[in-house]
């Protein structure tokens, strides 16, 4: 954990923060631990609505946009992208003016891989490695190359790094748009709608009047504000699972996700189903796309008085609920 390598390296005397000078803490969970960190000190950068949301009503400075300058030192906590995490050490090292930089991460994560590269490139000056993971620091990275650059897809589709599907269209989502009901109409929410692959096939449909995409990921969503050119659509940067709109939607479409970090969690998709729920019109319908062994079937049944199956393909599956019982009258 993070919590435990930075505080023993500040308890061991391993390292020593600037006495000075704010510390700019990059992708930070909820549940990472920052209590070794001087809260005053602190501006958190985050792009994911559920870990910025924590933050902010923890009472930390907290932002959407990464700073350009103005700190002491910098605090990564690693992603799984390391395309992101390489973008996030050069952001690091700009806004602290080529001064002292931590990187934290798991191995399962690629942060050996990482701090091969950063070697490379930096001065170090000290590592731990405990809990399947390691924290290092070094200033003075010459990383001006490592700029997130922008991928264009087949379709003119732009996405970036770190966003779910950066590399190719997701296979279950192809399935959606293959299978998109011709039917859609009125007001429509994709929920979790990453860099908008499926609403731009749900805009195909002329008799949709409004569409709302509903994106946790920030980036994802400045990526479809790119790739989705349309006055029906409306981008909406939020938690999935708690978002509740002013009006209810006719129609929710969604591939919801199911990983939490590197685990399995069914539990996440089955949020997305309940929060679907809620969000419809006495009459109104919800389409999703899910991988075969999930068992959503339950959860759709115990939601809706009409459950549905659409076919699919061998590895995915397509499921349609309609007269939510969870509907607002």
């Amino acid at each position: 954990m993070l919590h435990t390598r930075l505080s023993i390296a500040l308890r061991d005397g391993a390292f020593s923060l600037p006495e000075s000078g704010r510390i700019l803490v990059i992708g930070p969970s909820a549940d990472h631990d920052l209590s070794s960190l001087p809260k005053d000190r602190l501006t958190i950068y985050s792009r994911f609505f559920p870990d910025h949301d924590h933050w902010k009503s923890a009472g930390f400075d907290t932002v959407s946009a990464l700073p350009e300058s103005g700190f002491a030192a910098g605090l990564i906590c690693a992603p799984r992208s390391k395309a992101l995490a390489q973008a996030w050490v050069r952001a690091a090292t700009e806004a602290t003016g080529g001064g002292v930089v931590l990187l934290d991460g798991q191995k399962t994560d690629g942060i050996d891989s990482l701090l091969k590269a950063v070697k490379k490139r930096a001065d170090m000056l000290g590592t731990l490695s405990k809990a399947h993971g390691k924290l290092v620091w070094f200033e003075k990275a010459d990383v001006a190359d490592w700029a997130a650059v922008d991928t264009q897809l087949d379709g003119g589709f732009i996405t970036r790094p770190g966003v779910f599907s950066a590399d190719g269209i997701d296979k279950g989502s192809a399935v959606l748009a293959a299978a998109m009901p011709p039917s859609i109409k009125g007001r429509v929410a994709d929920l979790g709608a990453g860099w908008g692959f499926l609403s731009r096939h749900i805009l195909d449909r002329t008799g949709v009047t409004a569409l709302d995409l509903i994106e946790a990921d920030l980036v994802a969503l400045e990526c479809a504000k790119m790739n989705i050119a349309d006055a029906r659509a409306r981008f909406i940067w939020h938690d999935a699972t708690r978002f509740r709109p002013d009006t209810p939607y006719d129609v929710v479409i969604s591939n919801p996700p199911f990983h939490t970090g590197r685990s399995g969690d069914p539990n996440l998709g089955r949020a997305f189903i309940r929060s679907a729920a809620d969000m419809l019109t006495p009459t109104g319908r919800f389409v999703m796309v899910a991988n075969r062994h999930l068992p959503y079937e339950d959860t759709m049944a115990d939601l809706f008085r009409e459950v549905e199956d659409l076919g699919g393909t061998a590895g995915f599956k397509l499921l349609s609920g309609a007269k939510s019982r969870r509907t607002r009258r």
